[in-house]
């Protein structure tokens, strides 16, 4: 029978434990019924039923797979990325720059092309043709 007992006692205080950190530790806008100072002394003096009542009646009900987010609503709100690659502005401009640095290398490519293909003709005794190379 004692071992009973100690067993409710660490359940009573693990439960009390969950709901001061639980209490502390939310919002402002999502705890209801009374401030949170008068929830910590209700659940310190009275940890069962204090706890009980914390996690009954003292906070908001958090909609399934939604955390309420500052004055304690529930409604959606527009789901920021949480990395980098999630963001679709940083995957434009990580696009835009790898478009620009292309860019540049075909066009120091066709310069030095360009240039090798003038060192061959002149090797050959004949003039580099300028009408022949396409604008870029």
């Amino acid at each position: 029978m004692a071992r009973l007992y100690v067993l409710l006692f660490l359940v009573q205080i693990v439960l009390a434990v969950c709901a001061l950190i639980s209490c502390l530790s939310a919002e402002e806008g999502q705890i209801r019924a009374l401030p949170r100072i008068a929830w910590v002394l209700i659940i310190l003096f009275f940890p069962l039923v204090g706890s009980i009542a914390w996690f009954v009646a003292g906070r908001e009900p958090a909609a399934r797979g939604a955390r309420p987010v500052g004055g304690g609503s529930t409604e959606r709100q527009p789901r920021r990325p949480l990395a980098p690659d999630d963001d679709p502005e940083f995957l434009r401009s990580v696009q835009d720059r790898s478009r620009q640095q292309d860019q540049e290398i075909f066009r120091r490519w066709e310069e030095d092309l360009r240039r090798r293909e003038d060192d061959l003709r002149r090797r050959d005794g004949e003039p580099p043709r300028e009408g022949d190379r396409p604008e870029v």
